[in-house]
């Protein structure tokens, strides 16, 4: 049997019972048990397979403090969930076995992600991104409604290695290309040592991935991947993020999704397609009888969306850095507007008089945790049909020329204002959970807000 007929027959995902198998013939020996932190990163422990099938299967313990920390680990002060006061004790971590799978780039390994539930109780933590989703879901549920998702993700890949760029500050870095590469097979052909390894690894991980292409900047790529529910889709982006890095990081490369790497290029977007559906599987934005096949559903959520666009930023953008990729003409939107098969709007139509017919929310960057950023939406939607939340009309023509459409939070501060005051995301997250999420917006803020720019250096230095 060829290699690669072999590695076909071990992909995908797994039952515990299938782990078992493959443990025992020595195929896995490494299990990986991974939590979602705030920032949308895998965080977790790695098993010795037999550890992980005598006991770890049903759970582990991780310190809480990985809900409450900033990019850089750091453990921050004024959190009600935790604190040095209280000791820093333990979360439990619950492997959801349905997240099994191998992990086709990593040799001998298999994932599974876990929600997390406090230690005494065993109730899930209502801040850990995949509870606050989860909850979402559940309240679509009940209403006999389903959400369906993808989202597309953007990334620059550089010729340099992480360590290579960590030693250079960053800077002078060299992306793969040297022009704007959107759609482009040649450009792409130089490249594809890499994406077809991020491709064939992701497929093999059970994440179907539909395409990678070249994006509208010189160096930047795009993975594409299957609509499916949104706790299934939020796990795959989660799974996606890290698993390019860490093939990317194997092939010598660096990949980044920073929102805004640099000031002279786009940004790294990652759009959210979202639609409802029935339990039994009929699609509630549809109605061919209604202007563009919008059903009443549809509008409703839309306008939702739209009614709560402000407050809903932040989980969409949730660094300083974020708010650097909202510039016109770079195909990030300025203008919290819908339109139909319109790039320069931040909800955009596809698929319009169709069965597909579904929202594009452009706001988001590629920073964002698809988890806070899809339950965010999901609670303005769920609104919008709560409260038949009337549609605006549609913009026609260039929103980024528009003088009175409504705009997109530009700064941080001001997003996590508008998140704060938000009587809306309160009641579909829990008070505790916003204000959890304020204060790490916050501190966020104040780290930076600290901090001495090169540009202010370079600047100032000599002038001022």
């Amino acid at each position: 049997m060829t290699t690669l007929k072999l590695a076909v027959l071990m992909a995908g995902k797994l039952t515990l019972d299938e782990l078992r198998q493959a443990v025992a013939s020595g195929e896995i020996d490494t299990v990986i048990a991974a939590q979602i932190d705030m920032q949308g990163r895998l965080m977790g422990k790695r098993f010795q397979a037999e550890f992980f099938m005598d006991s770890a299967w049903e759970e582990t313990y991780s310190c809480n403090y990985l809900l409450a920390t900033d990019m850089e680990m750091a453990t921050v002060e004024g959190y009600k969930a935790t604190s040095w006061e209280s000791g820093y004790g333990d979360y439990t971590m619950k492997p959801d076995l349905s997240t099994l799978r191998r992990i086709p780039w990593l040799e001998g390994t298999a994932l599974v992600l876990c929600d997390m539930l406090d230690h005494h109780g065993h109730a899930e933590i209502p801040h850990s991104p995949r509870a606050v989703l989860k909850r979402q879901v559940a309240r679509l549920e009940a209403m006999g409604m389903k959400a369906f998702m993808a989202s597309e993700l953007e990334f620059f890949l550089f010729r340099e290695s992480y360590e290579d760029a960590h030693a250079k500050g960053h800077r002078g870095l060299t992306p793969f290309s040297a022009y704007n590469e959107d759609y482009h097979i040649f450009q792409t052909t130089k490249e594809e040592d890499l994406m077809r390894a991020m491709r064939t690894g992701l497929q093999g991980a059970d994440v179907p991935v539909e395409n990678t292409k070249g994006e509208a900047e010189a160096g930047q790529a795009e993975i594409n991947v299957r609509y499916t529910d949104a706790l299934t889709m939020a796990d795959r982006h989660a799974i996606i993020k890290n698993g390019c890095k860490e093939i990317a990081w194997a092939k010598g490369r660096a990949v980044s999704f920073l929102a805004k790497w640099h000031p002279d290029f786009a940004g790294n977007s990652s759009h959210i397609h979202q639609s409802l559906w029935s339990l039994d599987g009929k699609p509630l934005f549809h109605d061919p009888d209604a202007e563009h096949g919008m059903s009443k559903t549809m509008r409703h959520y839309l306008a939702g969306l739209l009614h709560h666009a402000s407050d809903i930023t932040y989980f969409l953008a949730p660094h300083i850095n974020s708010y650097k990729r909202f510039v016109a003409g770079t195909f990030a939107p300025t203008k919290a507007i819908w339109s139909l098969d319109n790039r320069t709007a931040g909800y955009r139509i596809c698929a319009a008089g169709t069965k597909a017919v579904r929202v594009e929310c452009r706001v988001g960057g590629a920073d964002l945790n698809p988890y806070l950023a899809m339950a965010a939406l999901l609670a303005a939607g769920i609104d919008g049909i709560e409260n038949k939340r009337a549609l605006e009309p549609a913009l026609v023509g260039d929103a980024y020329s528009s003088t009175d459409a409504r705009e997109i939070p530009t700064t941080l501060r001001a997003a996590t204002q508008t998140l704060d005051g938000s009587a809306m995301l309160r009641a579909a997250f829990g008070e505790d959970v916003i204000d959890h999420y304020v204060h790490a917006a916050k501190w966020e803020q104040s780290e930076y807000d600290r901090q001495v720019t090169d540009w202010e250096v370079k600047r100032g230095f000599e002038r001022a």
